[in-house]
């Protein structure tokens, strides 16, 4: 009886290892899982490479790219963008302000920007525009397309001008969410 009950004893300390040990290799997997999950969507970084984004950026600054967030839902006004002019992997990033939402007609009228005819009225005191570029005249976005400014509204090369033109919801990499660097602005991006 002593035997059955020693091997019976050491049957289930065994078995207990064997699942402990399982458990642990799951617990290991998941973190490895989540911890992707969570770099690939919300920990990519870029760097602010010009002016154009002063005073909300400055050139240098480093942030981190949350390319779940239209995966989820959708681009809204004011919204800091990083996306590419083309479809090309290789094409450079580029970081705005979105100004204008599909189906919606803008222009860029005595410094002022209108969105179908009304006067926007923004949350920041950015100076009057000085050159409305293609938005002299009314700029009507199509599906899937998003009209973007840099904040420094008279240094910035953006949907006013032909070479950039209106950004195709394809090509948004995602929304900026986070300041990594210089450290007296490390936290989430204020708008």
């Amino acid at each position: 009886m002593r035997f059955f009950k020693a091997r019976y004893v050491r049957d289930y300390m065994a078995a207990a290892k064997v699942k402990s040990v399982f458990l642990w290799i799951i617990e290991i997997i998941a973190v490895i899982g989540i911890g992707f999950v969570l770099a690939v969507g919300f920990g990519k970084t870029t760097v602010m490479q010009e002016g154009s984004m002063d005073p909300t950026m400055a050139a240098g600054d480093t942030m981190l790219i949350n390319r779940a967030a239209y995966k989820i839902g959708t681009p809204k006004r004011g919204d800091i963008i990083a996306y590419k002019l083309s479809d090309d992997e290789k094409a450079s990033t580029h970081i705005k302000r979105i100004i204008g939402l599909p189906g919606e007609t803008v222009q860029i009228k005595d410094g002022q920007i209108l969105i179908d005819g009304e006067t926007y009225q923004e949350q920041k005191n950015f100076p009057a525009i000085q050159n409305p570029g293609i938005a002299e005249t009314s700029v009507t976005l199509g599906s899937g397309e998003y009209f973007v400014l840099g904040d420094n509204r008279n240094n910035s090369e953006d949907s006013r001008f032909v070479d950039v033109g209106n950004v195709k919801k394809k090509n948004i990499i995602g929304k900026l969410w986070f300041v990594v660097s210089p450290w007296e602005k490390f936290g989430i991006l204020k708008k």
